[in-house]
């Protein structure tokens, strides 16, 4: 239980609530630089404990349970507080950013449910290149999210008020396309994981 790799995946869990405390304030743009900091430390342990268990041959029960709910835990928290601070909102469209962070939600728990569903027929589902780039593009997503509140500071509430200008607001506007674009891959590698569970239910 106490390797290395497995305390780095139980250091992201611990972490998840002092991230959400440096994104609860929408207009403390120091906090979220602080969040952003601990956002890219969190993801970078993410890399390192699998890539140490695999290295060090210490590849446990824990850690094959850990890992998944570490990753699902920040993403789902950071969602839901950067929804509630108005972080999923933008110009034209305004809350509308909320349904891609809803979708990517959504498949995250839909899978979670397949995987123990096909786990307890002893049948494996293969992480594909296509689910590796959404992961890529959600982390990028929710990265760009929280520095886009350190640089810019709170995004405009509604498409109605006099929002900040694309040179103003860019980094805010890159989290906004690649969580549509995160979201549109999440659909599509859902459907695989759901082709495969159908296939096995009798």
């Amino acid at each position: 239980m106490l390797t290395l790799p497995n305390i780095l995946t139980m250091s992201r869990i611990f972490a998840v609530p002092l991230l959400g405390f440096f994104l609860w304030w929408p207009d403390w743009q120091l906090g979220y630089l602080i969040g952003f900091a601990l956002y890219c430390v969190i993801a970078i342990t993410d890399f390192f404990d699998g890539y140490l268990a695999r290295a060090q041959g210490t590849v446990s029960k824990l850690g094959i349970f850990l890992d998944p709910i570490a990753d699902k835990i920040m993403v789902a928290a950071v969602i839901l507080i950067l929804t509630a601070q108005g972080y999923l909102r933008g110009p034209y469209v305004g809350d509308m950013h909320v349904i891609a962070g809803l979708v990517i939600l959504i498949r995250e728990i839909t899978v979670s449910g397949l995987r123990e569903f096909l786990g307890g027929i002893q049948v494996s589902v293969p992480v594909t290149k296509l689910a590796k780039w959404k992961t890529t593009f959600q982390l990028v997503a929710l990265g760009a999210l929280i520095l886009g509140g350190a640089v810019h500071g709170q995004p405009c509430q509604s498409p109605l008020e006099n929002c900040k200008t694309l040179a103003e607001s860019w980094v805010h506007v890159v989290g906004l396309a690649s969580l549509w674009a995160a979201a549109v891959l999440t659909c599509v590698t859902g459907w695989d994981y759901l082709r495969v569970g159908i296939k096995h239910m009798d």
